[in-house]
């Protein structure tokens, strides 16, 4: 059942007053919150999952409230079409990890130690590209591997180094399709880790599914997962420990076109409002609220932006 948040009565005034002021007044209407970013047009993109959709939803909503004519597209599937939709000026913005952006799009093969210093690299290396980065959240949406409570108990397992001396029917493992070939991914987890399964011990499942499949654990022992998903303590997953740090710092951040950001730079102070609340554990509340509550993204980015005075 969908929640209902009560308003303060100050904030219900405060609304009211706001939409009939709106009324009476003629010309260009702007956003609740200045006009700032009026004459911004196009859409906000997202990959595809929870998480983006409601990140998506919040910059849209944020963004309007500040003047803006924006709407979000949840449409696209795979990082490397979203990423082209904003290089070919078909998406004006959206929420980037620089893991991805570091090891998928500009070609390394190693992780910068440290979430500041792999920020900065990733800046500096897409600022070539004409592509901004703002001050990133503190959310680290890494790629990790869960496993049910009972099951690790059973098999003895804490970290990843530990899968391999498992016996081969218990290495079995869910993974999404790209995670299957990315460099950050399935090839190179196996070589940091020395696990040799054959492919009949992988199952490649719908993000969603995997953590359904995992809870289950009649697919895989073994899910992948993302660090910032509320469904990893709604199902009782355990995530292992990444001890031999393969995978690299995920930090979210929005990336826009340079030219957007020098024509509109009011844009990086209205994210800036947003950034620093968004932690990891922020966004798996939010990410439970869609993927274990069954809300609509947009309800859970509106009702969290209003929450926190935001519009």
């Amino acid at each position: 059942m969908k929640r209902v948040r009560l308003l303060p009565i100050a904030a219900i005034a405060a609304a009211t007053a706001l939409a009939l002021a709106g009324c009476s007044t003629g010309g260009t209407a702007t956003g609740s919150q200045g006009d700032e970013l009026e004459g911004l047009t196009g859409q906000i993109g997202a990959k595809d999952f929870s998480e983006q959709f409601v990140l998506a939803h919040i910059t849209t909503e944020l963004l309007k409230a500040h003047g803006a004519d924006v709407e979000a597209n949840t449409k696209l599937v795979g990082s490397a079409n979203v990423r082209q939709a904003l290089e070919n000026d078909e998406f004006l913005g959206y929420w980037e990890y620089t893991g991805t952006s570091w090891i998928t799009y500009n070609g390394n093969t190693a992780p910068v130690q440290g979430a500041e210093e792999q920020f900065e690299a990733t800046k500096e290396a897409d600022a070539a590209k004409d592509i901004a980065w703002l001050d990133p959240a503190p959310l680290n949406n890494t790629y990790a591997f869960a496993i049910r409570e009972d099951k690790a108990e059973e098999l003895g397992v804490e970290k990843l180094s530990d899968i391999a001396d498992l016996p081969a029917d218990e290495q079995t493992f869910c993974i999404e399709s790209e995670f299957s070939t990315r460099d950050d991914g399935w090839p190179g987890l196996k070589e940091a880790y020395g696990i040799d399964v054959p492919d009949a011990n992988v199952a490649l499942l719908d993000t969603g599914v995997i953590y359904t499949a995992t809870e289950k654990g009649d697919d895989c022992n073994f899910g992948e997962v993302f660090q910032t998903d509320g469904r990893i303590p709604a199902l009782g997953l355990t995530v292992l420990e990444d001890d031999e740090e393969f995978f690299p710092v995920y930090q979210g951040a929005f990336t826009l076109k340079q030219e957007t950001l020098d024509e509109y730079p009011a844009i990086a102070d209205i994210i800036a409002e947003i950034s620093p609340m968004l932690t990891t554990e922020v966004m798996q509340e939010l990410n439970s609220l869609v993927d274990v509550d069954g809300e609509d993204p947009q309800d859970v980015a509106i009702d969290w932006l209003t929450e926190e005075g935001l519009i």
